[in-house]
């Protein structure tokens, strides 16, 4: 999907996940841009622009995961190079946002780290921040440069379409998710169902309680982020003990620590749904991931062609 004025827009990658920078590239009909992104000997970023960006829109794909500290430091410093090389806007297109549920204080001499990335970002040179799901919509207000918050529900609402499932519920983990299951719910017209829980510790959930109802349904579960995977696995077991005829969940970014592999596998869930703002770091028998590079590449010529992002999630 070629389109003019291409010689001013530039996309460079770090190493967080090239593949998906290439795929956007390849959508845009684009070069990616050249750049030596490595290390010193001693550990150091190092970065080298190996083409003129004067003048130009530059847009850096590099979501902040694993290793989240190292793929910060290269679009950081990546960032500055191309700020002291003279391009006209630098994009930050970081799919997914590290540090992003430390984005409040829930107890004394906390820091807020969340907040703390976006002081980085901007002190690096980024001028623009485009995102997918953030964890806490409020990080939005963290910045305060333009931030493009993009929503996975329209890609998975479209896989979930042409499978055709009959007797959907959509099922949102707990209160705060209700906006995404109510999103993905107007999309594939489906009803909702809410699971309320408490969090005795971070990292471990206990279901409490479920509103809806979900007896003899095909349950879907909405989330942003898949981690440990103790939450899905506890919200997917408890849907069964409610009357589910199935699980099926869907979650955008796949971080997918230890033990989240072995959970989901011995679970009841009989599929999970991911998207590639993240690479795969398990491989897993029912996993089905999606591409998000579509819709970032939209929301790169929107930007770029200054026309609005938002109307890409118009119904």
């Amino acid at each position: 999907m070629a389109f003019e004025d291409g010689k001013k827009l530039k996309i460079f990658t770090g190493n967080a996940n090239p593949e998906l920078a290439k795929e956007i590239c390849d959508y845009l009909g684009l070069p990616l841009g050249e750049a030596f992104v490595g290390r010193f000997n001693n550990g150091e970023v190092q970065i080298m622009i190996d083409e003129s960006v004067r003048g130009k829109d530059v847009f850096i794909v590099q979501p902040t995961s694993y290793p989240v500290n190292d793929n910060l430091m290269e679009l950081m410093v990546m960032a500055d190079a191309l700020k002291r090389a003279s391009a006209r806007h630098i994009t930050a297109v970081v799919p997914y946002y590290g540090y992003a549920r430390q984005d409040r204080k829930t107890r004394g001499r906390e820091p807020i780290t969340a907040k703390l990335i976006a002081n980085l970002l901007e002190t690096a040179g980024i001028t623009r921040l485009v995102t997918i799901d953030l964890h806490a919509g409020q990080i939005q207000g963290f910045f305060d440069v333009p931030v493009d918050h993009l929503f996975g529900a329209s890609i998975i609402a479209k896989y979930i379409n042409e499978k055709k499932m009959e007797d959907l519920i959509v099922v949102s983990p707990d209160l705060g998710g209700v906006t995404r299951a109510r999103d993905l719910a107007d999309r594939i017209g489906a009803p909702i169902a809410i699971i309320e829980k408490k969090r005795p510790e971070p990292g471990v959930a206990k279901v409490m309680n479920l509103i809806g109802d979900v007896k003899g349904k095909n349950c879907i579960i909405i989330d942003d982020i898949v981690d440990t995977a103790g939450s899905l696995v506890e919200g997917a077991k408890a849907l069964e003990e409610f009357g589910a005829k199935s699980v099926t969940a869907a979650v955008t970014h796949a971080v997918l620590t230890d033990p989240a592999a072995e959970r989901i596998a011995n679970s009841n869930i009989k599929e999970l749904i991911v998207t590639n703002t993240i690479p795969l770091r398990t491989e897993l028998p029912n996993i089905t991931q999606l591409s998000v590079a579509p819709l970032l590449g939209e929301a790169i010529m929107r930007i770029f062609h200054e026309v609005s992002v938002s109307n890409l999630f118009d119904k």
